[in-house]
């Protein structure tokens, strides 16, 4: 998930002055000054993938949906099926326009019949005016303000979390370091209450943690007191995302696209896919069924030269598709990017040319992600269940 640049009155996340203390180049990003690096993108680029980067994410929304026939009224909005949505558990999801497009995409997490939301720091003032226009009045939405949200990533995250003494908050649930991907639940960092889910956004295993801003630079600034631990900024975010083959919203996905465009079939539940009754039903299970005329597709480069947004993208003469993504790969070593491009010429494997800077790269068409995921996940038996 991501937000898109603006230029308005640009405000100061909760961990500002904690940032510009440790050398931060701080940037305008989805209506906040942002780090966008401390050291360097490609440092903290690989110090991520080797041991655990401190990610402030606190521009994203934080909401909670609450009430009686909360489900239903979810459901109204959200292509989601919350039967197989358990306590403890969160789940990637879309809020859809009525033509299909993509207004947002967010995570949604059951905690014990309140629904935790995270929507995109660009778009949360317009989600959480949509939700409240959408839901009925007895379901509570209400907007966690007062929060700041860490994402801490990398494989040595669970060790690193491990040394600051976090338990569980409700008897019998695992340690935050037991969680698997997509568990989340409440926890106590000796006074402090805290709310833990095993995910993030870079493909690294890792975990994202909601705390009060009163709080927040207290566990920053014990977090980077770990030998594991450094601040990461939004550049290195944003090439571990890309490797990872993950889509950015405002880039990726707009309110012009529909997830199966996009790639996100998964976005909508196998019920909620014969069922429909979500907004923009009527062209996504169309979709679904016919096939789209275009597709979003990973694309490898030659080269180091990085085709960047809004680059062209040809086969012979013809013009094919349009760069959404792109960047150079620390860890392949070649620039890759992604595009939508005509579904005839998204096969794996299908030669095309990208044009950046009136020179057409030679590129071809590979599966994503372009790096493997690390997810903690759980292992499993031979009958494939968990274990």
């Amino acid at each position: 998930m991501s937000d898109i640049e603006e230029t308005v009155e640009l405000e100061a996340l909760p961990l500002d002055a904690w940032h510009r203390a440790r050398g931060a180049r701080m940037v305008p990003f989805a209506g906040y000054e942002m780090p966008i690096q401390y050291e360097g993108i490609l440092a903290e680029h690989q110090w991520t993938r080797e041991h655990a980067g401190l990610f402030d994410v606190s521009h994203m929304g934080q909401l909670e949906v609450s009430g009686d026939g909360v489900e239903a009224a979810i459901e109204e909005v959200l292509p989601i099926d919350l039967a197989t949505l358990k306590p403890g558990r969160q789940r990637y999801s879309l809020l859809l326009a009525e033509n299909g497009g993509v207004l947002d995409d967010l995570m949604i997490a059951n905690r014990g019949g309140t629904y935790y939301l995270v929507v995109n720091g660009a778009t949360k003032w317009d989600d959480i005016g949509h939700l409240r226009e959408l839901l009925p009045d007895h379901v509570t939405l209400n907007h966690l303000a007062d929060h700041a949200l860490l994402a801490l990533q990398g494989p040595e995250a669970a060790q690193a979390l491990q040394r600051l003494d976090i338990r569980p908050f409700l008897p019998g649930w695992p340690d935050a370091a037991g969680l698997t991907f997509m568990d989340a639940g409440p926890y106590m960092w000796g006074d402090v209450p805290l709310g833990i889910s095993r995910s993030g956004y870079t493909g690294e295993d890792g975990f994202e943690i909601s705390v009060r801003e009163a709080d927040v630079e207290t566990l920053a600034e014990a977090l980077c007191g770990l030998p594991e631990v450094k601040p990461i900024g939004l550049g290195a975010r944003d090439s571990l995302r890309l490797e990872a083959g993950l889509p950015l919203y405002g880039h990726d996905m707009t309110p012009d696209t529909s997830p199966i465009e996009a790639g996100l079939a998964f976005g909508i539940n196998k019920r909620r896919r014969v069922e429909g009754g979500f907004p923009g039903a009527e062209r996504i299970l169309r979709e679904l069924s016919e096939g789209t005329a275009r597709k979003w597709v990973g694309l490898a480069l030659d080269g180091r030269m990085a085709a960047r947004e809004g680059a062209e993208v040809y086969s012979g003469d013809t013009k094919v598709g349009t760069v959404t993504s792109g960047g150079f790969s620390p860890t392949l070593g070649h620039p890759i990017a992604m595009a939508y491009v005509d579904a005839a010429h998204a096969a794996p494997e299908t030669p095309l040319e990208i044009e950046v800077r009136g020179k057409r790269l030679p590129a071809k068409v590979v599966p994503t992600p372009f790096v493997r995921h690390r997810y903690h996940r759980p292992k499993r038996n031979q009958t494939g269940a968990a274990k």
